[in-house]
């Protein structure tokens, strides 16, 4: 197994940049045209819930073996957290789509997300 690390600012820019790389890595682990699509919006989706939960950097560990694991952690200090719907609908996307996702969080706090694919 081998492990890439990504360290991020969650902005616009960035997010794309990261669905490229996830692109390519679901290549190597030899995903489908539907199957990478759904792990690049996981992996979107995940950036955005730490972006709502008041961080503006993460820090993203992809696992390349015969699956890809993806490990997406906020980083440093948070500002406010956003109050919006919006968390409860991308962790419905996020097991819809990859069905076993594990949040870790401090009190109300999203600060990781767990997947794979």
């Amino acid at each position: 197994m081998e492990k890439f690390l990504i360290t991020l600012p969650l902005t616009g820019e960035y997010l794309t940049t990261v669905r490229l790389t996830t692109g390519g890595l679901c290549a190597l682990v030899g995903f489908n045209v539907d199957e990478t699509e759904d792990f690049k919006v996981c992996v979107t989706e995940s950036l955005l819930i730490l972006k709502r939960n008041g961080y503006a950097t993460a820090s993203i560990t992809f696992t390349v073996g015969e699956t890809l694991r993806c490990q997406i952690v906020g980083v440093g200090a948070r500002g406010e957290k956003a109050d919006s719907f919006e968390d409860g609908i991308s962790s419905a996307l996020l097991s819809a789509l990859v069905g076993n996702v594990e949040f870790t969080k401090e009190q109300d706090i999203v600060t990781g997300i767990v997947f794979e694919g």
